[in-house]
């Protein structure tokens, strides 16, 4: 029973680092990924050495709102993205398929009137036009045989029912790939749709409940933190529509297994957020609400870039309503919108509890949990590798092509993780003073880094495999399984933040990440839902 895991993790192994076809399509999908997942947490970091050293209030409300919108964000983003890459791979992976075998029976439609024509003339001496037409008459009419437009339709026809999902394709739904030099994706319609709603939705609900919020993180009507965490969260929230659509878009070009064209997006952001924060902290001495302007602005930078960038591939206007498709957004959408809401809500639970252990505290795990997010993301990179090819692999029934991707970017991730122990260790502890010049902040840091540093390989297989899962588009038992996780991982916050206070919100995190590698795996490990084929496939 437990043979598949061993079949997914150890699967030719020797070709871990190998540049094969499947791993130069690995890293020609992961690499712009992870650089783009990076380059905003680096921003945010950033953004933290220049508030950092306005005082450690300021850094600490700013800590409080970016869990909160951090929250708000996972709750919108992560179901938005995670649903459109694996919808707009597996569409256009079908249509790929279904134009290819269109071209193939085109060129043999071709090739037999071609021999059709040579008989007729050898035979009849007729003239070329009469040739075809008396050769391709006599063959289907003598013994019964269907025409070439029949063969085609009964072929596409065979195609759809036997090997897409109804979740890909629909009847009657038109099987061009591209139209007017554009393609055709009704998942990127409904994806920009859906972004803008709760886009604007959550603009509305953080401004509007903007004080209970930093109330129930305990930033009280008497906390020094309570003005500049207002200011920040209120300004803050206005970039909400950008960020939904702009997500939505990269989750799109994701799709697409276009990982450079959000990398390129995602630079340019990040390098304007820096010069204005330059600008409005340090020359205009705006403070908390100068750093929150300059990221608005940026985000909606980043998404007219992408925008233009997307309407020269992509057709946004689908033909009539059904082919937005939304009940299949709405539909896999709740199972991880409920498995975000659990996930987030632990980080958010450590970063609420840090914040009543005072401003000292909570400045120092702010540092931490954006060098522990930031680095733990690179690993998304492969995750997105991993959830691009395999929904193309289970699109086309390619279940030996499912297995060996899974084995690969699980394998890359076990060496990721381990690079990253020594990456991250070194570089925090030798880079906290960009952060702070509180002493007993950069004391509390130091007590944070080996966490930080020694749980980057748990966290790293712990985000491939969710990109694994959500390939498979198994969203269903990545919810439930994230559920359980949660609420052992909330129990243990509560008990070791009485007995250890900073010191135990950091293990009970290590908890939480280790459970959900477990959960993870467990999937694989019993050759269970869309990984039954395991059992059967050769060792």
């Amino acid at each position: 029973m437990w043979m598949p895991l061993f079949l997914v993790v150890f699967f030719e192994a020797r070709k871990v680092l190998k540049l094969d076809d499947l791993g130069r399509e690995i890293l020609r999908v992961a690499i712009p990924a992870a650089l783009a997942l990076a380059a905003d947490p680096v921003a945010s970091l950033i953004d933290t050495a220049f508030i950092g050293h306005l005082g450690a209030v300021e850094i600490a409300a700013v800590g409080v709102v970016a869990s909160i919108i951090n929250q708000a964000n996972k709750v919108t983003i992560f179901p938005l993205v995670n649903i459109t890459t694996s919808f707009v791979a597996e569409e256009t992976t079908v249509k790929e398929v279904v134009n290819n075998e269109e071209e193939e029976e085109e060129g043999g439609a071709a090739q037999i009137e071609s021999e059709e024509e040579e008989e007729g003339s050898e035979e009849t001496g007729e003239s070329e036009d009469e040739s075809i037409g008396s050769g391709y008459m006599a063959s289907s009419e003598s013994n019964g045989s269907p025409s070439i437009d029949e063969i085609t339709q009964i072929s596409l026809q065979t195609y759809l029912e036997e090997n897409v999902s109804p979740n890909v394709i629909n009847e009657g739904e038109e099987r061009e790939v591209r139209r007017s030099g554009r393609l055709k994706v009704p998942s990127a319609s409904t994806a920009l749709i859906m972004g803008l709603i709760l886009g604007i939705l959550q603009t509305v609900f953080l401004t509007l409940l903007a004080r209970p919020l930093l109330g129930l993180m305990g930033v009280k009507s008497g906390s020094a933190m309570l003005e500049p965490a207002l200011k920040y969260l209120i300004l803050r929230s206005i970039g909400s529509p950008a960020v939904l659509l702009s997500l939505a878009i990269q989750g799109i070009f994701r799709g697409l297994k276009d990982t450079t064209t959000p990398l390129y997006a995602t630079a340019v952001c990040d390098s304007v957020n820096v010069v204005l924060d330059s600008v409005f902290i340090l020359a205009c001495h705006w403070g908390v609400t100068g750093a929150a302007i300059a990221h608005v602005i940026s985000q909606y930078v980043m998404l007219l870039i992408l925008f233009c960038k997307l309407i020269t591939h992509v057709e946004l206007l689908p033909p009539s309503s059904r082919h937005l498709q939304l009940s299949k957004f709405l539909k896999n959408g709740l199972w991880l919108f409920a498995r975000v809401i659990a996930a987030t809500f632990c980080v958010t639970l450590a970063s609420s509890f840090a914040a009543r252990l005072g401003a000292t505290i909570m400045a120092a795990f702010q540092v931490c949990l954006q060098v522990w997010l930031t680095t733990s993301l690179l690993a998304d990179g492969l995750a997105i590798a991993a959830q691009a090819i395999l929904a193309g692999a289970f699109a086309q029934k390619d279940y030996h092509k499912a297995r060996a991707t899974a084995a690969r970017v699980l394998q890359m991730g076990v060496i990721l993780g381990h690079a990253l122990v020594v990456l991250v260790g070194v570089g925090l502890y030798l880079g906290r003073g960009a952060f702070s010049e509180d002493k007993n902040v950069l004391l509390m840091i130091t007590i944070g880094v080996p966490f930080v540093a020694g749980t980057q390989p748990i966290n790293t297989i712990a985000f491939v495999l969710d990109g694994v899962n959500f390939g498979a588009s198994d969203f269903l038992y990545s919810a439930y399984s994230m559920v359980l996780v949660a609420s052992i991982t909330i129990g243990s916050e509560f008990l070791l933040l009485k007995s250890n206070g900073f010191v135990g919100i950091w293990i009970a995190l290590a908890i939480f990440m280790l459970l959900r590698t477990i959960a993870g795996f467990w999937r694989l490990a019993t050759g269970t839902g869309p990984w039954r084929f395991l059992r059967a496939l050769d060792t």
